[in-house]
C-alpha cells in the first residue's frame, strides 16, 4: 500500500499522517508559564520526524515551514527530549523489515553526527539530564511496530545496542505474535513468542509500548512485564471512542505497574466529533485521494503534504469538524483525574498525524503548561507530566533490566 492509501485510511483509524504546511501564530504564554517550561525537561516519546530523514536534502538544523519538527523550532518551543519513531508498515515484513528499520536508525544516529552543538544521543535517563544540562537535545529512537524483529529475539538485542529504547508491539495490523487494535484479532492478544519478546525487552532495558495493540494484548502484556510500561502515544477513549485510545480500566491498570500514557495529538484520538465525522464521510478521503495523485503524480513526499492541505480545506468548508489544540488539555485532564499526574506524559505524533489548530508544531508547546496553570495544576505536576514522569519510568525500566541481569 502506498503511504497516500495509508493516510487516507489514518484519517479514519490514526497512525503515519502528513505533514502540516500550515504555521499559525502561537497562543499566549504568560511570563510564569515560560520559565516554569523552559526550566522543565519537556519529553516528546514520538515522533514521526525520521521519514523526513531519509532525505538527504532535509536539513534537520534549518527552520521548515512545513512539518513539525526541526532543530530551531524545538529550541523555541523548548523541547529537550526528542523519540523518532523506526516507522515501517506493518506490511513490510521479514528481513527487508528488519533492514529498513536499521537505516532508519542510521539516519536518526547521522543527524547527532550533523549537528553535534545542538543533539546527543541519550539512552538513559541520567544522559537526558546530562544533555538538559550541557543545553542540547536529547536524540532518542522507538521501534513502531514488532514485525520489526523478525520473529527473532537476536534483533531486539541489536536495536536495543544502537540505542532503540521501546518498542511499539505491533503497528496498524497484527504481528505473528501480537494482536493489533486495528485488525481483526488472530491470537488472542499475545502469544507464547509473544510473551518472551516482552521479557526480552526488559531483560535489556527497553520499554514495552502499549499504543496501537488490542485489549487483549495490553491485558497481557501486564501480566508479563516484569517493569512498567509505557502508552507511547495513546489518547482516552472515555472522550473519543477510538481503539487506538485506551479505556479508563487500561489506564488505571497501566498507572498501577507504574506506566505512563503519552498524550497523542492526532485530531482523530482527540474529538469524538471528528472521528465520527470521518468514518461518515469516507467519500471526501476518497476525492481527496483523486485530486491528491492528479496534483504530485507518484511524488509520495508531495502526496502527504497535499493530502493534509486538503484535509484543512475541507475542515474550511464546514465539511470536516475543526479540533482545537485545548483537547490535548482535556485528554491530559482526564488522564490525571483517573490516575494522578504521576502516570501522564507527552507523545505528540508530530509529523505523523493531523495535529489540531494551534500545536501544528514544537513552538506551541509552552501553551501546554500555561494552560495546565490556568487549570490550577501545581508547578511540580506540570514539570512531570512534560517530561518527569517519563525520565521516571526510564530509570525504573533500567533498574528493572539490571536486576534481571543480576538474577543470571
Amino acid at each position: 500500500m502506498s503511504r497516500l492509501g495509508l493516510f487516507l485510511i489514518c484519517c479514519l483509524l490514526g497512525g503515519i499522517l502528513p505533514l502540516l504546511a500550515v504555521q499559525p501564530q502561537s497562543q499566549p504564554v504568560s511570563q510564569k508559564a515560560h520559565d516554569l517550561h523552559f526550566r522543565s525537561i519537556v519529553v516528546d516519546t514520538h515522533d514521526d520526524t525520521t521519514q523526513r530523514l531519509l532525505d538527504p536534502k532535509f536539513d534537520l538544523g534549518a527552520r521548515h515551514t512545513d512539518g513539525s519538527i526541526d532543530i530551531p523550532r524545538m529550541r523555541e518551543g523548548g523541547l529537550d527530549a526528542i523519540f523518532f519513531s523506526i516507522y515501517i508498515p506493518g506490511s513490510v515484513t521479514g528481513p527487508t523489515a528488519v533492514q529498513r528499520a536499521l537505516e532508519q536508525i542510521e539516519a536518526v544516529r547521522r543527524q547527532i553526527g550533523l549537528h553535534p552543538n545542538d543533539l546527543v544521543l541519550a539512552t538513559t535517563a541520567a544522559e537526558v539530564r546530562s544533555a538538559f544540562a550541557a543545553h542540547k537535545i536529547a536524540v532518542l529512537m522507538g521501534v513502531e511496530g514488532g514485525h520489526m524483529i523478525n520473529d527473532d529475539l537476536k534483533n531486539v538485542d541489536k536495536f536495543a545496542a544502537l540505542g532503540v529504547r521501546y518498542m511499539t508491539l505491533t503497528h496498524m495490523i497484527n504481528t505473528d505474535w501480537a494482536d493489533s487494535s486495528t485488525d481483526k484479532p488472530a491470537h488472542n492478544g499475545l502469544t507464547g513468542f509473544g510473551k518472551q519478546v516482552v521479557l526480552e525487552m526488559n531483560r535489556v532495558g527497553m520499554m514495552v509500548d502499549v499504543s496501537h495493540i488490542a485489549d487483549k494484548t495490553f491485558y497481557d502484556v501486564m501480566a508479563t512485564s516484569q517493569a512498567p510500561v509505557l502508552a507511547s502515544h495513546s489518547s482516552c477513549r472515555a472522550l473519543d471512542d477510538m481503539p487506538r485510545n485506551m479505556t479508563d480500566d487500561m489506564i488505571k491498570a497501566l498507572a498501577a505497574k507504574g506506566g505512563v500514557i503519552q498524550i497523542n495529538y492526532h485530531v482523530g484520538f482527540l474529538s469524538q466529533d471528528y472521528a465520527t465525522a470521518a468514518k461518515a464521510n469516507p467519500e471526501v478521503f476518497k476525492a481527496i485521494e483523486v485530486e491528491t495523485k492528479k496534483r504530485c503524480g507518484d511524488d509520495e513526499a508531495c502526496q502527504l503534504i497535499e493530502a493534509d492541505k486538503q484535509v484543512r480545506e475541507y475542515v474550511a468548508q464546514g465539511k470536516l469538524p475543526r479540533v482545537d489544540w485545548t483537547k490535548i488539555i482535556d485528554h491530559i485532564d482526564h488522564a490525571v483525574k483517573l490516575v494522578g499526574a504521576d502516570h501522564v506524559g507527552l507523545g505528540s505524533d508530530f509529523d505523523g498525524a493531523d495535529m489540531p489548530y494551534g500545536m501544528e508544531d514544537a513552538t506551541h508547546l509552552p501553551q501546554i503548561t500555561n494552560a495546565l496553570l490556568e487549570k490550577g495544576y501545581s508547578e511540580s505536576d506540570i514539570t512531570k507530566i512534560l517530561g518527569g514522569n517519563t525520565l521516571r519510568l526510564m530509570q525504573e525500566v533500567e533498574a528493572a533490566s539490571k536486576k534481571m541481569g543480576e538474577k543470571r
